[in-house]
C-alpha cells in the first residue's frame, strides 16, 4: 500500500491541509505554485481585488489550457490517421500490382 502524506498548500492566502499519495506531492506543489503566480499576474494586470474573481479567472485559464490541449491532440491524431491510411493505401497498391 502506498504511503499517505499530510501536506499544507497555500492558495490565495488560504491554507489547505491535504492527505495525499506520496507520488502526488510534486504535482500538487507545482500546481499550487502556478496558481499563486497566476493570481499575482491577474491582480497586477487587471487590478482585481476580489480573490473569488481572481480564482475564477485562474480556473478558467487552466480549464481552457486543458481543453485546448485536448483539441490539439485530437487534431494531431486525425492527421496521423490520415497519413497512416495514405501509407496503407500506398503499400496495398504496391503489393497488389
Amino acid at each position: 500500500m502506498s504511503e499517505k502524506l499530510k501536506i499544507k498548500l497555500s492558495i490565495g492566502n488560504r491554507v489547505y491541509p491535504l492527505t495525499i499519495e506520496a507520488s502526488q506531492e510534486e504535482g500538487l506543489r507545482k500546481a499550487a505554485k502556478n496558481i499563486e503566480v497566476m493570481i499575482k499576474q491577474f491582480e497586477q494586470s487587471y487590478s482585481v481585488r476580489d480573490k473569488q474573481d481572481v480564482l475564477a479567472m485562474c480556473a478558467l485559464q487552466f480549464a481552457s489550457q486543458v481543453e485546448q490541449k485536448s483539441i490539439d491532440k485530437e487534431n494531431v491524431n486525425e492527421h496521423v490517421e490520415e497519413k497512416l491510411n495514405a501509407l496503407n493505401d500506398l503499400l496495398h497498391s504496391y503489393l497488389v500490382s
